[in-house]
């Protein structure tokens, strides 16, 4: 049983260099597809024109706490320092409370856009994988030989 095994063995090391040769590899940067193709910087816009308003409002409330902060500093009698100190609470829990659902839609939204940009990449590396007949393209690892990025090829189809 063991000679089988180790004939097994050197057999598959032997057409190991030969199988390598035949087989097509490809890889793509999936963060480059992200960050510089087309679409994904036009979703990247939709996001800020759609979210600038509530981004807008966050920040006038961060002045007016800091403002409320400011005035806390400068000699003022009980009574308003109480009321400055109440609005400066509530703002603040108003702020955090609006800043968490801020954070929440704008990631919600964020993958549904960048969801779409990854179908229409993933279609693209498809058809680049058919057309020059590769049999194993990879998104994610942890070393790959420039040579074999197919990046590049990627971007340029997102840009039709």
């Amino acid at each position: 049983m063991k000679k089988h095994v180790l004939l097994l063995v050197a057999a598959l090391g032997a057409a190991m260099p030969a199988l390598a040769a035949e087989f097509k590899f490809g890889y793509v940067k999936i963060e480059r597809i992200y960050s510089e193709s087309a679409p994904a910087l036009a979703a990247q816009k939709k996001l800020e024109r759609e979210f600038a308003p509530r981004e807008t409002e966050l920040k006038r409330m961060a002045e007016r706490a800091k403002a409320l902060q400011a005035q806390l500093g400068k000699k003022i009698d009980d009574a308003a320092r109480r009321a400055q100190e109440r609005e400066l609470s509530a703002l603040e829990r108003e702020y955090q409370a609006k800043l968490r659902e801020f954070r929440d839609d704008l990631n919600q939204r964020r993958n549904e856009e960048f969801a779409s940009v990854q179908e229409r990449a993933n279609r693209i590396v498809r058809l680049i994988a058919e057309r020059e007949q590769y049999d194993l393209i990879l998104q994610d690892a942890v070393y790959v030989n420039p040579k074999l990025d197919i990046t590049p090829r990627v971007l340029k189809e997102l840009e039709r």
